[in-house]
């Protein structure tokens, strides 16, 4: 999955296909060759078209030829791994909550997704386990029921758990043939009518405003690398929807975060303002739950804003009978075969396996960030703005029927970290691997306290902010 796989996904994103003879690997290898499915190499195409279309923007804006793209596999390696690798005030994250994992079931394996407060409290509700259960508790109830009657009864309860499936399984499921039938970047001409944008001064996306509504991984990793081109990112949070400081130490970087009740008036009334002059609007929820908002549709933001690139993320894709359900990278792995490839054959009955990192996540917030930059590219050239819908599963289809590549010679090389300071101590975290001739090397800002910023553009304060971008 390299050369092969990046010109496919650059011809998905409507790239020209001559700019992939613009992109050179360094080969290495990393703690990614380790997996049993080629992780590797979707990394080094997800970062490839990245990196592409960011200098083709670049191009697009400032003039001159197309910037020659570097990929070095240590670099997004580290990179696809950098929620593990981050340390605030030297502390590691805590990644996954003690009811989140792999349990036996009657007959199989179940995954459960526990992390959040309100995800627990509705697993151990619909198993009638006390608020103060552990995973003694959870495990003993677990092997006693139905990994698919476990699956349905969290999900009705509003809870995340999936039977652990291989891939033929999965190949069978109703939604599992929904989402390979999907393309894996769907884009739509919409908003016609945006001017082309100014030169950018510096970097591919200077003076562009992007509006973050996604949490976790995939879709802050998406923004987060917009950011680093340039872009004033706003991340919106739901006041009463909790997230992991730990989570912002990782993707926040670059961005500022603040917290808006989008159920209210009075909040899309502020989000209304912000998209006066906004050009990219990135969504991570499931489907059906931001459109279920008065004007929060796709359609209607679009409508709102001519020229707008609107990006949506979901877990399992957007079409068949689980597209409106909620689900993580980890659980997208055991669903759809991913974690039973990864379980290898010196344990066929123990614990099913996970790749080294969260490459679904990763992989697809790369892909997302760069259908963003080409949609972008192609606004400034005709005026039209672009619907995009990308999923985990659509990327989790690809990984399992990639062919493989040999993993290059050699040692692993230690991760490599930069260190900053910030209002809560050190901050030790992963450098971007998007790299190209021009292109920035790091962040403008350390990731700051999530819901600590006001819900406005950079330098917009009391009213004083720039006017639009176009």
């Amino acid at each position: 999955m390299t050369e092969e796989t990046a010109r496919e996904w650059w011809a998905a994103l409507g790239g020209a296909p001559e700019l992939v003879g613009r992109i050179t690997v360094d080969r290495a290898p990393t703690v990614l060759d380790r997996a049993a499915l080629p992780a590797a190499g979707l990394a080094r195409a997800a970062v490839a078209v990245c990196a592409l279309a960011a200098a083709e923007l670049a191009a697009a804006r400032d003039g001159g030829p197309v910037p020659r793209v570097r990929v070095a596999d240590r670099a997004v390696a580290d990179a696809f791994r950098s929620d593990r690798l981050v340390r605030s005030a030297g502390r590691a994250p805590v990644t996954f909550a003690p009811l989140s994992g792999f349990w036996r079931a009657a007959d199989g394996w179940v995954r459960t997704h526990a992390n959040y407060p309100h995800h627990r409290a509705r697993l151990l509700g619909v198993l009638a386990l006390p608020t103060d259960a552990g995973p003694g508790e959870l495990a003993g109830v677990l092997a006693g029921r139905g990994a698919a009657a476990t699956e349905e009864a969290v999900h009705a309860a509003g809870g995340l758990a999936v039977a652990v499936r291989d891939r033929d399984a999965w190949a069978r499921h109703p939604q599992g043939v929904a989402a390979a039938a999907e393309p894996v970047v769907a884009r739509r001409p919409v908003a016609p009518g945006g001017a082309p944008l100014p030169p950018s001064g510096r970097y591919p996306a200077a003076g562009l405003r992007v509006l973050d509504l996604t949490r976790v991984l995939a879709g802050p990793v998406a923004t987060r690398t917009l950011a680093l081109l340039g872009a004033d990112v706003l991340r919106i949070d739901a006041p009463w929807l909790p997230e992991s400081q730990d989570a912002l130490d990782d993707t926040g970087m670059g961005k500022r975060s603040a917290r808006l009740d989008l159920a209210t008036a009075d909040g899309r009334a502020v989000l209304g303002r912000l998209l006066e002059t906004a050009d990219v609007v990135v969504t991570g929820y499931r489907p059906g739950a931001l459109e279920a908002l008065p004007g929060m549709a796709p359609e209607e933001l679009a409508a709102r804003r001519p020229g707008l690139v609107v990006a949506r993320l979901s877990a399992w894709g957007w079409s068949g009978p689980w597209a409106g359900r909620r689900g993580f990278d980890s659980l997208v792995q055991a669903a759809s075969g991913v974690a039973v490839a990864e379980r290898g054959p010196a344990a066929p009955d123990g614990p099913p396996g996970a790749l080294p990192a969260q490459a679904l996540d990763h992989g697809t917030g790369y892909l997302l960030a760069a259908a963003v930059l080409r949609a972008l590219t192609h606004r400034h050239r005709t005026g039209e703005g672009t619907c995009l819908r990308l999923s985990l599963a659509r990327t989790a289809h690809a990984l399992l029927h990639a062919r493989p590549v040999p993993a290059p010679a050699g040692a692993e090389e230690p991760p490599r970290l930069r260190e900053t300071v910030t209002g809560r101590g050190s901050l030790r975290y992963v450098a971007s691997p998007v790299e190209f001739e021009g292109g920035p090397r790091d962040w403008s800002r350390a990731s700051g306290t999530w819901g600590a910023d006001a819900p406005c553009w950079e330098g917009a304060a009391g009213g004083a902010g720039r006017g639009s971008s176009r």
